[in-house]
């Protein structure tokens, strides 16, 4: 128990180790993306519970992109931005995997053009799947 008579969270401690490595991994996400998209988000925050991490955007359409949803193609949108997650999947692993020092076993990723979001989910292989041999 703490001072304030509230429980401490036996994670707390563990959380707190990862939070640079959130940090980073938002910050590194950001940087792909204006390296390969020409324009980044203009935030992002990373979260981890468990085996799951997810890291949201905010704001990176472009001009064009902003101009073909105010002119009635979201879709076409939509569809360009899902083939370059899918382009970028390899690299928005590796980024996870190296902060976190765990595999990823699943990527998903998702946007909403208003607000300006994307959300980005890593499934990593479970603490107890990394100590056993592989066959």
């Amino acid at each position: 128990m703490s001072d304030t008579g509230i429980r401490d969270d036996p994670h707390a401690e563990h959380e707190d180790a990862r939070g640079p490595h959130l940090a980073a991994i938002s910050r590194r996400m950001v940087e792909l993306l204006k390296e390969h998209y020409g324009k980044g988000p203009t935030s992002a925050r990373t979260y981890m519970s468990g085996d799951l991490v997810v890291v949201i955007l905010n704001g990176g359409y472009t001009t064009s992109e902003k101009t073909l949803i105010r002119e009635g193609h979201s879709d076409a949108v939509a569809g360009m931005r899902t083939a370059f997650q899918e382009a970028m999947r390899p690299r928005m692993k590796q980024i996870v995997e190296e902060e976190i020092r765990r595999p990823v076993i699943a990527f998903m990723s998702t946007n909403h053009q208003d607000p300006d979001l994307n959300a980005e989910l890593f499934i990593l292989a479970s603490e107890d799947d990394e100590e056993q041999p592989a066959d």
